[in-house]
């Protein structure tokens, strides 16, 4: 296969709802509903793309450090701060956690890296790419990212946790080789995180209020995919965070919010990225979380989510 998805069922530091570590079975299991034709790649059903098989012992580890995840989180809920000396010890195991799991997922990727294969991360909460995003810089000298995403991301060390899904961007922008950071449908966000990213000249906001008044006030929705690839350098990773998009299409998602994009729009956003000429060196697809058994829509999305940007990756002419 020329792309390989490394699925990483990882919820640990879920600060609203979880489920997302149950998002990589979901997608495979909702996969098989799909069908193989694409309306934008010719003969797409011949893109390679295989899977590594589900890491048992990940999920081990996420459902014992997501019970003292959950004690850290209750704790803090109550009044607790998060330099208190009772939950240092607890803290400490989970971001040593943590960051063993990105050191994993670095291991995985730059040895599939050095295949010459093109790696998707299928979490799994929004931290677990980061180690995908580090072995790109093993083969990149810089590279941009361009995240859809409700959220961004970019706070330091949430409720304590050094690799939170809240801080996934925050750690990114600590790789001296991401040199743009281009997030799209933003609309949940704090004071500070506004401040940095109005005072980094790295990162580049689309958020969704203005992104929706610009539609309303008649500006395209191409045009304004044109400014945003504008924005981005010649080698782009994405980062793709399921709760970018209206709810409707991830209902049981961790953190869903109000508006969003719509599906035809981000894959718009993803087609016109390609037709631009820029090189999509890597991807992920985080935060889906399934519905109870039987309700497999959340996977559905997120495998045709996944198909499109490999198809669209894998195309390399003028779509």
């Amino acid at each position: 296969s020329s792309i390989v998805f490394l699925p990483v069922p990882w919820d640990v530091t879920t600060s609203y709802r979880e489920g997302a570590a149950k998002g990589p079975q979901g997608i495979i299991e909702a996969s098989v509903q799909l069908d193989w034709y694409d309306f934008d790649v010719p003969q797409a059903w011949e893109t390679r793309c295989g899977t590594i098989p589900i890491n048992s012992a990940i999920q081990d580890q996420n459902r014992a450090m997501r019970l003292i995840a959950k004690e850290i989180i209750q704790y803090l809920e109550a009044g607790g701060n998060v330099d208190d000396d009772a939950i240092a010890k607890q803290l400490a195991i989970v971001n040593q956690a943590c960051a063993a799991l990105n050191n994993w997922v670095y291991t995985q990727a730059l040895e599939l890296l050095e295949q010459g294969k093109l790696v998707a991360i299928v979490g799994g909460d929004h931290s677990v790419p980061f180690g995908l995003m580090k072995a790109l810089t093993q083969q990149h000298e810089e590279y941009g990212i361009l995240q859809i995403d409700a959220h961004a991301d970019l706070r330091q060390a949430y409720e304590g946790f050094t690799y939170s899904h809240a801080s996934i961007m925050y750690n990114a922008l600590t790789l001296p080789q991401i040199n743009r950071l281009v997030q799209v449908g933003i609309r949940d966000v704090c004071e500070e995180e506004m401040s940095w990213a109005h005072s980094d000249r790295r990162i580049v906001m689309f958020d969704d209020w203005q992104l929706k008044a610009n539609t309303y006030e008649g500006i395209t929705w191409a045009a304004q995919c044109q400014e945003i690839i504008a924005n981005l350098p010649n080698k782009v990773y994405i980062s793709f965070d399921i709760d970018g998009l209206n709810p409707a299409y991830c209902p049981n998602t961790g953190t869903p919010v109000p508006g969003g994009l719509e599906f035809n729009e981000a894959m718009y956003l993803v087609r016109s990225l390609v037709k631009a000429g820029k090189t999509i060196i890597g991807f992920d697809l985080c935060e889906v979380a399934p519905g109870d058994s039987g309700d497999e829509w959340d996977g559905n999305v997120g495998a045709r989510i996944l198909y499109k940007l490999a198809c669209l990756t894998s195309y390399k002419t003028t779509c």
